[in-house]
């Protein structure tokens, strides 16, 4: 039970890097607001729960992804459509400065119990079932994340994938094409947030409560990390990230309690320094990572 338990947790923190990735990797946007959206939904799920009663999977993970799509429209107008385009520096610092907001806010706001979060949320159903954690929260988790991946996978292949990433690197460029690229920003922005709201659904009936830290910039901070250890760009490598991190971690911090954070942090320092393609570039070309776009030729 407690492999499947932590397998869980990874498979959701999966969810959160692939749509980190989803955003820099694909679109070129340095967002360290996915921590927001995803702790702003954990919250979401655990008030509908105590509040309203809501605990089944058909309403509150749908108005996890849907609460966060729409937060994530609000932020992508205050920081990607103006009149200028914005730069990755002023995205990066607004995103940032929203999930410090977010992480203060949830400590100070006494209906949202403060330091110590919303703890017994009630376990999430399906009908009658209840899905506590375990092999069902397993299968669900695992279906999330399949679906999601696939999703996200034809999009990047897709025309739309191949806009992206022409405005990925030459910005403006696609925009004297005549694209219009800040709508495609908040886009990809928005739908990256939508999937880091159900990510973040379906971590707090997991885990069974909320708190702060799921908002905060360490959050934030250890999703650009999971991105960059995997490889960036490659939707893929976000998951590789995480179950590598996350799997070496618990090594680490069972053999080495005192000094494990160090030993992680001079590897994933030693690994983004000669390797800044990610595990990925081990494994594949740069070629077989841009893949294909569009529809292949009869």
């Amino acid at each position: 039970m407690g492999w499947t338990v932590f397998v869980t947790r990874v498979l959701i923190l999966s969810l959160l890097a692939l749509s980190f990735d989803l955003v820099w990797g694909f679109a070129g946007i340095l967002s360290f607001g996915q921590a927001l959206f995803f702790g702003g939904a954990g919250y979401a799920v655990a008030l509908m729960a105590r509040d309203l009663g809501v605990s089944s999977a058909f309403l509150a993970l749908p108005a996890a992804a849907l609460v966060r799509l729409a937060f994530s429209l609000l932020i992508a107008a205050l920081v990607l459509l103006g009149r200028r385009l914005a730069s990755m520096i002023f995205v990066a610092l607004g995103t940032l400065t929203g999930a410090y907001a977010g992480d203060r806010l949830a400590r100070s706001w006494y209906y949202l119990g403060g330091q110590n979060g919303i703890p017994s949320i009630s376990p999430l159903r399906a009908g009658s079932y209840e899905l506590v954690e375990g092999v069902a929260f397993y299968y669900l988790a695992f279906g999330s994340l399949v679906i999601v991946y696939l999703i996200c996978r034809f999009l990047v292949r897709s025309q739309f994938g191949l806009a992206l990433a022409g405005m990925r690197d030459q910005e403006t460029r696609v925009a004297f094409f005549g694209y219009r690229v800040q709508h495609l920003k908040t886009l990809v922005f928005a739908l990256a947030g939508a999937i880091a709201g159900l990510a973040g659904g379906l971590y707090a009936f997991h885990e069974g409560f909320v708190w702060p830290n799921m908002l905060g910039v360490v959050l934030s901070t250890q999703i650009v990390l999971y991105a960059l250890f995997g490889g960036v760009g490659t939707l893929v490598g976000a998951v590789i990230g995480v179950v590598v991190i996350e799997h070496v971690s618990f090594i680490l911090s069972d053999r080495f309690p005192e000094v494990w954070p160090i030993i992680l942090g001079v590897v994933l320092l030693l690994v983004i320094m000669f390797q800044p393609k990610g595990l990925v570039g081990l494994l594949v070309s740069e070629r077989e990572r841009a893949g294909s776009f569009g529809r292949r030729p009869r």
